[in-house]
Order: C-alpha cells, then structure tokens, then sequence
C-alpha cells in the first residue's frame, strides 16, 4: 500500500482516444494528475503543446517512459505499438493503462501479464463498455433473475458504412488482423469482453467473416482482399445450454440499430441503440454535464416476461443509472494507489488475454471451418 497521494499520469498518443476518453477522465479524479503528452509531430490546430502548455510535452514515447517523475503511462497508441511500449513502461517501474485492442496475441498478453506481476506494477485494459448503461441494465436482470436460465443471447454493433474509411486515414484503416486491427479487434474486443464479464470462457466458437460492402465471404488469411468488415461469431456453453451470438456488420439498415436481444426461460430482454456517453464526449460534451451518460427515455429497452395468469407481458424496460467511464478510472486510480493486486484492478491483463483467446478462436474457427476450443 503506498502513502502517495497522487501520481502523475502521461499520456502517450494524441488523437480521439487521448482527447475525448482519456484526458477528460484524468482530469477528474483527484489522485491523477495529467503531467505530460507524447506527440509525434504536433500541428497547428492539432497540437498538444498548444492545448497543454503548461504540461511537459515529449516527441518520443521512450523520453517520457525514462522520466522518473511519470507514475502511470497511458497507452493512446495504434495496438500493434502497445505490447514493445507497455514492456519499456513496466520495466521502467510504471503503471501501464492500455487502449483496446490490447496487444495483436494472447501470448504477449500473458507476457504482459507476467511482467507486471514481477515488476508489481498495475497493467490494466481499457474495456470501457463494462460501463456502459445498456451492459449494466442486462447485468443486473441476470443477477435479479428476471429472465430465468438464459439460452441464448444476442449482442450486436451494426452500422451502415457501406463506404470503406480511406486507407492511411487513421491507424483503423491500415491494420491487418495479425496487428490487431480490423473490425474483430476493435469492436469484437468490446462486445467479446461483455460476454466474457458475464458467462466466462466458452466451451466453443465457430466464426464466420464477411466483406459485406462487396458482397463476399472472407478468409482472414492476412492479405487486403481477404480482410473481413463484418464478422458472426457463435460461442456455445455446453454446461448452461446457452449460445451467444456476436455480430458486427456495415450493411444493416435500420432506423434503430439492435445492441441486445438476450431470451431466458421466464422472459426476454430487446435492446437498440448504443449508450451515449460516446456521442456525447464527441460531440464536445463533458462527464460533468447534467444528465451525462443517461438514456432517454424513448431509448429504453423492452422486456417481456411470463406473468402470473401464464400469459407474456411486454413492458419498458428502465435503463440503469449510469455509472459512466469516470467510474472506470475512479477504480484504476484505486487500483494504482492501493494494493496493486489484480483483483483490485478494474480490467486486468489477465482478463483482457482471456478475451484475445476467444478472438484468436474465431479466427481458428474461420481458417478450419469447425468449431474451436478457445
């Protein structure tokens, strides 16, 4: 347990992540304080010295990692950058947050994980959809038990972008699966790691990859054609007779996008649209505004269950209060300034490596054909 009070935190990166999920949230818990920003190559209207200035700004991330004043790095960088950057980091006796997607394999994940546990330092993963107010609504019908045993549950992140994202337009748009790029890294990990926090591992996965702007099935083999931007993945759960279904697609035309549609034995739960917190800080808005986080109420899911005369009943379905991201980093600041142990951490590498296994098994699953063991 240490007696500081409060760590300085660097951020290494500047781009949407850093400036509207990272640095907001920083700059609201007391025990952080932002004490410097890595940027390659700032610019005029793009530029962290101009926005910071009276920060320490650093043009490499590894003069920022060699800094003994820096307690906590924070890794806003393209994801096949974070597994050689968390390294320099922990070895250098800093606590690491990392963007998602973690690192491109499992295997570094646990290397990673290992790492931290020798150095004692807190390695955390940015899963902040744990926090969103839709996965809190479902947590908590599950845990209240008011859809009896689940046997199967949908969760989705659909869009329509029919029109690929320029390539070299951002990190997105450059990265193959084999450097943890594409859409089953960057939102499979979202909706995988949801699915993990609720049922655990899965006894198996069968996957499926689409190009859907072009009308193809895919392979996933590494080259540009055959790079999916849509994939289904199918996770059984032999002991509790539950199949999971995780999709992602950019040719769904809907005026209201489905997120959850989880069905048990005495009710099911339907869910559209995306929690708002990211359309919010987007937009320009902050954690501290009124409201910030809260669905309205046009935007409720709808549950049916089996009322007392045996007949179904369909009724609105309140989303939760929102805990929103500052609880995220109200619990990593706890974790940095306390015990360290991995239980204490508010999304472990441990976790997150767990997560890359599960992806890894979708990706086995579309090579072979079969269904895998993760």
């Amino acid at each position: 347990m240490t007696t500081q009070t409060q760590f300085n935190v660097s951020i290494v990166g500047y781009g949407l992540s850093a400036k509207v999920f990272h640095i907001p949230f920083i700059q609201l818990t007391p025990s952080l304080k932002l004490h410097s920003i890595v940027q390659r190559t700032p610019k005029p209207g793009n530029s962290a010295p101009e926005d910071y200035p009276d920060l320490k700004h650093y043009t490499t991330p590894e003069t920022l990692i060699a800094d003994p004043d820096v307690d906590v790095v924070v890794l806003c960088t393209p994801p096949n950058t974070h597994y050689s950057l968390a390294c320099s980091a922990l070895l250098n006796n800093k606590h690491v947050l990392v963007e998602k997607p973690f690192v491109p394999t499992s295997k570094e994940a646990d290397e990673l994980t290992e790492l931290a546990r020798q150095q004692k330092r807190v390695l955390c993963v940015y899963q902040n959809r744990r926090w969103d107010s839709d996965f809190l609504t479902v947590q908590q019908l599950l845990r209240e038990d008011k859809l009896g045993r689940i046997v199967e549950f949908e969760t989705h992140f659909d869009r329509l972008r029919l029109t690929a994202p320029a390539k070299g337009s951002t990190w997105k748009a450059g990265l193959k699966m084999d450097e943890a790029g594409g859409v089953l890294y960057d939102l499979g990990s979202h909706l995988l790691d949801q699915v993990y926090v609720l049922f655990g591992m899965p006894d198996g996965v069968t996957g499926r990859f689409v190009n859907q702007r072009e009308g193809r099935i895919v392979t996933g083999d590494g080259s540009e054609e055959q790079e999916p931007d849509s994939v289904t993945a199918i996770l059984s759960y032999k002991d509790k007779g539950l199949l999971v279904f995780v999709r992602a697609g950019v040719a769904c035309v809907e005026t209201k996008q489905m997120r959850f549609w989880v069905r048990g034995t005495k009710g099911s739960y339907h869910k559209s649209g995306l929690d708002p917190q990211e359309d919010h800080l987007r937009s320009g808005g902050r954690a501290t505004d009124k409201d910030f986080g809260k669905e309205s109420e046009d935007k409720f899911g709808r549950l049916c269950v089996v009322g007392t005369n045996g007949k179904v009943e369909d009724q609105v379905c309140p989303t939760v209060e929102p805990e929103t991201y500052v609880r995220f980093y109200d619990l990593f600041a706890k974790a940095v300034g306390g015990s360290g142990m991995e239980e204490d951490v508010p999304v472990p590498a441990s976790q997150a490596a767990q997560v890359l296994r599960i992806i890894e098994a979708v990706r086995e699953s579309v090579k072979t054909g079969s269904e895998v063991a993760p």
